[in-house]
């Protein structure tokens, strides 16, 4: 049995990047043992990435999550936890196919903790599969106290410091690299015994 205590969603153009990279939905649930995040992402491959991808350049999207909480005397509010996924796109030139690594930490490459690995057969599948964000588990139901102000920092980005070191250097400040966008909103949590 699932519980909706909480829930946004986001239709539209909500938050917007340079590189046109915007965020169509986002929603927050929690169900009786954890919070999870899902959420829809648009934007279009630009050009001088997808060209590193057909020569063989792997690509290394990160997607975020913060939770902070307020606090009235200080400047800043506290991080209460932090969560992140790697998602690793790289073209395979002799089976024809692409191949998607997505891990649980930050660094595709390392071996430490899940991975999912799918192929598909061409690159709008593959694409279609990050920009669709399902029911990521961002913390457990008990990490986070009822009747307490808490804000969700997203964020989504092609990760720049994971590409061979000629690339970096090129990319750095070309637009055409921009693949970003972040979002903020409330999270309001009730206590488990207020069911709808």
């Amino acid at each position: 049995m699932r519980l909706l205590l909480a829930c946004f969603l986001v239709a539209g153009a909500w938050a917007r990047a340079e590189g046109l990279t915007e965020i169509t939905q986002l929603r927050i649930e929690r169900s009786e043992d954890e919070w999870q995040l899902s959420a829809q992402l648009q934007f279009d491959m630009p050009t001088a990435v997808e060209d590193a991808l057909l020569k063989g350049i792997p690509m290394v999207f990160v997607i975020s999550a913060d939770v902070l909480r307020d606090r009235w005397y200080w400047w800043t509010d506290k991080k209460v936890l932090s969560t992140e996924r790697a998602m690793r796109l790289a073209y395979q030139p002799l089976t024809r196919r692409w191949r998607l690594n997505v891990n649980a930490g930050a660094s595709a490459s390392s071996g430490v903790g899940l991975a999912l690995n799918q192929s598909f057969d061409t690159l709008a599948q593959a694409l279609s599969a990050i920009k669709r964000i399902s029911k990521w588990k961002i913390a457990d139901a008990a990490e986070l106290d009822s009747g307490v102000k808490y804000r969700l920092d997203f964020r989504f980005r092609l990760d720049l410091g994971q590409l061979p070191r000629p690339f970096q250097i090129g990319a750095i400040g070309q637009s055409d690299w921009d693949i970003s966008v972040s979002a903020q909103v409330p999270l309001v949590v009730t206590p488990s015994n207020e069911q709808r």
